[in-house]
């Protein structure tokens, strides 16, 4: 098998991937991630760590993951352009490369006006389709944008995001085919609530016959409390978190185990799905509930390849 990152090799042995998040922290503290990165190294097979998520100021993304390469975690570095114009996100490319981070996932990033500078200005000099094109550029071509020579290897593995849910719905696989034409190698999708709707997109994922060119992680968030999911339902664009799940959770004896059971019925139900590659776990301030869902869903040991 060729060499490349921990999750291109099991993804391409054709194994089924677990990947989770790090949130970084507000602040230069390096203890927060490395105590993350070694609870959940065992229990996945790499971990993304998030580049100001909700536009909100932390530590960088590329830093995260070096701490997380530290205690043999495979870093996923998620790469925003709302902050970046092509000469810098082509630079944090090669740093990263030259920190032997190989996996990159590009994302739009959330706008500014939710996080705690509105009025910072977005750059958006390129847009996440034109991004994994620039890596697979730099990847394949071993050329810059503006065409001049990249001198060296260029190991990466190129990731993106996806929503099954949005609307329109006829259009979200069309969106997924310009990124497989971009260069994309695997897809992070929403999370996943609504498993029949998600069923409905992965069968024309199929039948576009991307499914054979790119690997799909399903995102999976557990939920640990009514609240969460109302609010999520209401007020989050493009989750669908149907309304007999609401009601499971609201009238829920222990809250947080009724999660996990919702968790873990959602992952059995998209293993089943052929042409779904891994999970995605999501679980932002719940981390320890990640070693719950891997082992309880029968995906331990992870494979060593």
């Amino acid at each position: 098998m060729k060499a490349g990152t921990n999750l291109e090799k099991v993804l391409e042995a054709n194994r089924f991937a677990v990947t989770a998040e790090v949130g970084p922290p507000k602040g230069a503290g390096t203890a927060g991630v490395l105590k993350k990165g070694e609870k959940l190294r065992d229990f996945t097979d790499a971990l993304n760590v998030t580049d100001n998520q909700t536009a909100i100021v932390r530590m960088c993304s590329l830093a995260g993951c070096t701490l997380l390469k530290r205690v043999g975690v495979d870093p996923v570095l998620q790469m925003v352009v709302r902050d970046r114009n092509r000469i810098a996100l082509q630079s944090d490319i090669l740093g990263a490369v030259a920190l032997g981070i190989g996996n990159i996932l590009c994302l739009s990033g959330d706008y500014q006006s939710f996080g705690n500078h509105p009025t910072a200005k977005g750059v958006y000099d390129l847009d996440s389709v034109q991004l994994i094109y620039t890596l697979k550029t730099m990847r394949d071509e071993h050329k810059f944008l503006c065409g001049e020579a990249i001198s060296g290897e260029m190991g990466i593995f190129i990731g993106a995001v996806e929503n099954p849910f949005a609307d329109p719905f006829e259009y979200r696989v069309m969106r997924l085919a310009r990124k497989v034409r971009a260069g994309v190698d695997f897809i992070q999708t929403q999370a996943v609530f609504d498993v029949a709707k998600f069923k409905r997109w992965m069968n024309s994922v199929k039948e576009y016959g991307l499914s054979e060119q790119v690997h799909v992680l399903a995102g999976i968030i557990p939920v640990k409390s009514a609240g969460m999911a109302r609010y999520m339902r209401d007020y989050v664009s493009g989750v669908a978190v149907p309304d007999e799940m609401v009601t499971r959770l609201e009238q829920a004896a222990d809250v947080k185990e009724e999660g996990l059971k919702i968790a873990l019925e959602i992952v059995e139900q998209i293993m089943d799905i052929p042409e779904v590659h891994g999970i995605h776990i999501m679980a932002v301030g719940w981390e320890e509930i990640v070693p719950m869902i891997v082992e309880q869903s029968g995906l331990l040991p992870r494979p060593e390849l």
